[in-house]
């Protein structure tokens, strides 16, 4: 039976397609641990949002294409007393990863610097630069300048390929789904219930023997 799971285990491997984000520091990008509306960043910040299919926070090649800099977004950008410049940077993605029938609005992931006030969060900033913004039921975000114009963290099979009708019912699962505004892992709710399955396994199997002694 333990046998069994574990060979059926990389069936259950899938990605979501969804805007993910990302902190930039020093040039470079780490992906966010809280989500957007959560993070009040400071002056001099740099954030970043990507539209990407992906498998785990840690993918690297799901970050923005456009390098994490302050100066080269905001240098044309006057300081204002009282407020707060942060850039922004919009990715996105690739043909290859947009919905059935979209595409995305620009190839060159967009930039812009926001300047808001000292206490404004990531997303007050985003929703400074980039509106329309598309939120769901649970505050995920789903859509920046109105793209994708349907879906939300959508869960995708690993070849890319469009979700069936069980598949988008996983996806809404809090358990599975990408956490709000993009913060978070979408990897890891497979991940605990893979691994929920395969100790029930193993304790059903160490029952059965020592039944059969």
């Amino acid at each position: 039976m333990a046998l069994t799971l574990l060979g059926a285990a990389p069936a259950l491997a899938a990605g979501y397609r969804y805007w993910s984000f990302w902190d930039g520091t020093g040039g470079s990008w780490t992906y966010a641990t809280q989500g957007a509306s959560l993070v009040r960043p400071e002056d001099g910040s740099v954030q970043g949002f990507r539209f990407a299919v992906s498998q785990d926070a840690a993918d690297q090649s799901a970050k923005p294409r456009a390098a994490a800099d302050f100066a080269a977004v905001c240098s044309g950008t006057a300081p204002v007393e009282g407020r707060k410049r942060v850039a922004v940077v919009v990715d996105f993605g690739v043909p290859a990863d947009a919905p059935s029938g979209e595409t995305p609005p620009q190839a060159a992931p967009r930039t812009a610097c926001a300047v808001v006030a000292p206490d404004a969060t990531a997303a007050d900033a985003l929703a400074a630069v980039a509106k329309p913004l598309r939120y769901n039921s649970s505050a995920l975000l789903c859509a920046i300048s109105g793209y994708p114009k349907q879906g939300c963290g959508d869960q995708v099979s690993t070849t890319g390929s469009e979700p069936s009708d069980s598949d988008s019912a996983s996806a809404s699962a809090p358990a599975a789904a990408p956490a709000a505004d993009g913060g978070g892992g979408p990897s890891v709710g497979l991940v605990a219930g893979v691994a929920a399955v395969l100790v029930l396994a193993a304790a059903a199997v160490w029952q059965s023997r020592r039944r059969a002694r």
